[in-house]
């Protein structure tokens, strides 16, 4: 699980009835972030402050959520708990959290007029631990879906999907919420043909790798763009203009790694656990 990385915390917020949750992943202090959105239609808060040239070095939390961008006020809720728990960068005026929030599009799935909002973030994040569930269609993951390109009425559950790699002291862990518009392939599957339009901004996999090695908010940058590798060949077809798909990468900086030994270990990461989110 993501939680594989020390000082990693994960929480759920869940309602199986209206399909849709929220997933909020907690860093420990020191923790250098950067992430990459790919896709045409992303909903996504504070993304910016990822970006390699961001004098941002720190991140305090990423929320995942369903809702599409009404989800995105999970966010609030977490910044919210970062306050009363004395977390975020240093002002003036007090600390300020650094939290990123990304939201899928479940709202045909269950009932569109529940939404995560700010107290189902704040909830998530009172319950975060190292044993969170790790797969299924739980928190964020409760109303996705795969294989949209055939037609919605031919999609099929999936969820959050975990998994870790490990190369002696390195750890490298993946959580992935997917609700892509492709399918989840092995790689030696036939490669479908029958593709059907699908309406915009209503597919997007989602997700935050971890790792203990301490890299550089530049080098987060590039094990996301790694990960992204491993997103596209898991999904196929990925990146299409009907999904909004983002990955984050956090360093908590505990064992020194060349950057080249990480990038293939996110790769191999997210692709593990983008197919483990259909077979739970």
């Amino acid at each position: 699980m993501l939680t594989d990385v020390g000082g990693v915390l994960v929480g759920h917020w869940t309602d199986d009835e209206a399909r849709t949750g929220c997933t909020v992943i907690l860093f420990p202090e020191g923790t250098v972030a950067s992430g990459e959105v790919r896709g045409g239609s992303p909903a996504s808060r504070d993304t910016e402050l990822l970006a390699p040239g961001s004098s941002m070095q720190r991140l305090d939390a990423v929320v995942l959520s369903g809702g599409s961008a009404f989800g995105l006020a999970a966010a609030d809720g977490v910044m919210r708990w970062c306050e009363e728990h004395d977390r975020g960068i240093e002002t003036p005026a007090g600390k300020v959290p650094i939290v990123v929030g990304l939201s899928i599009f479940d709202l045909v799935v269950g009932d569109p007029n529940v939404r995560p909002a700010g107290a189902a973030g704040h909830a998530a994040a009172s319950v975060a631990s190292t044993d969170a569930a790790g797969s299924g269609p739980v928190g964020a993951g409760t109303g996705a879906t795969v294989g949209k390109w055939r037609g919605r009425e031919l999609a099929r559950p999936s969820g959050i999907g975990s998994a870790t790699v490990r190369d002696g002291d390195v750890v490298v862990s993946a959580l992935m919420v997917v609700n892509a518009w492709g399918d989840v392939v092995t790689g030696m599957d036939p490669l479908p043909t029958d593709v059907t339009p699908s309406d915009p901004f209503t597919n997007t996999t989602i997700g935050v790798v971890s790792t203990n090695a301490r890299l550089t908010k530049p080098q987060c940058y590039a094990v996301a763009k790694a990960a992204h590798a491993g997103l596209a060949r898991s999904i196929y077809p990925a990146h299409s203009p009907f999904d909004g798909d983002a990955i984050v990468v956090g360093a908590t900086g505990a064992v020194d790694a060349p950057i080249e030994r990480v990038v293939p270990m996110a790769d191999r990461a997210v692709a593990d656990a983008i197919r483990a989110s259909v077979r739970s």
